[in-house]
């Protein structure tokens, strides 16, 4: 994981703090001494794919440096119903402040991981690879898209700064594919991949004129994307995007393309029930 995204998930926990505890856990530093020790532990409450380990690690120690830290699997692994994932061995008062902000993202993150994984077994005996989108929790992309990759998918781009998306509204105004591309290869420098969004045939050729990295094939029927394919011919990577779902993967892989994005992996999002248990020591 680069420094980037590194400092981006210190970001989110330092805001998630703020929301949950803010000047202070009032109830627990009431009743628990600061001494008083105990261990945790997560237990997985539904078959599913686990991805969050590294992250909800960092919540702990943000009270305590030195807590025990005990997993018994690991990111991208499959557990079942009534497995104990990890044991934490910290002070009563670190358990109890980061129990439901480490669970709000373990839960998301493997419900994620848990979707991800059912649409790439669907695509496991074809050459078409599952992508995501943009289409993520406000702050939470790069969490999110870690969650897909630990399912076994592939991450698209990162954000609107690390790739060229030509889209229908870019080329509204640009006048056409051709002067969309021209403008951008203009301002972007050259190992920038750019893509084009395309609906028809005709848009394809063009977009396939202009040299461009990726050719999108948005909304197309199962017949169109076969003969896009076709008059592609490996000259560009073409990725499948539109009302895509589990019982439609097969046939879009089938016509040859390159790539299936998803947005609901990422925006409807079911969270796995993990649980945690403290016990006093």
């Amino acid at each position: 994981m680069t420094t980037q995204y590194t400092n981006l998930i210190d970001k989110l926990i330092d805001l998630a703090l703020e929301e949950d505890i803010h000047t202070g856990d009032i109830t627990t530093e009431s009743i628990i001494p600061e001494s008083s020790q105990a261990i945790a532990t997560m237990t997985a409450k539904a078959d599913g794919v686990i991805s969050g380990l590294n992250v909800i690690k960092t919540v702990f120690e943000r009270f305590q440096k030195d807590i025990v830290w005990t997993p018994f699997v690991k990111d991208g692994d499959h557990v079942k119903k009534g497995d104990v994932i990890l044991r934490i061995e910290a002070s009563y008062p670190t358990l109890l402040r980061g129990e439901r902000l480490s669970l709000n993202i373990f839960q998301r993150m493997s419900g994620i991981a848990t979707e991800t994984n059912k649409y790439v077994k669907e695509l496991s005996d074809t050459n078409t690879q599952l992508l995501d989108t943009r289409k993520t929790a406000p702050g939470l992309r790069v969490l999110d898209k870690l969650a897909v990759k630990h399912g076994g998918g592939t991450n698209h781009r990162m954000g609107l700064y690390d790739m060229v998306m030509i889209k229908d509204n870019h080329i509204k105004m640009a006048g056409s594919i051709t002067k969309a591309v021209e403008q951008v290869r203009q301002n972007v420098p050259a190992e920038i991949k750019i893509e084009v969004e395309t609906t028809t045939l005709a848009e394809v050729q063009e977009a396939l004129d202009c040299k461009v990295d990726i050719i999108m094939l948005d909304n197309m029927s199962n017949e169109t994307m076969t003969q896009a394919v076709q008059l592609i011919g490996g000259r560009a990577k073409t990725e499948a995007s539109g009302n895509m779902n589990i019982p439609r993967l097969k046939e879009v892989a089938a016509t040859g393309v390159d790539f299936i994005s998803v947005g609901a992996l990422t925006h409807t999002v079911s969270a796995m029930d993990i649980s945690m248990n403290i016990q006093v020591q």
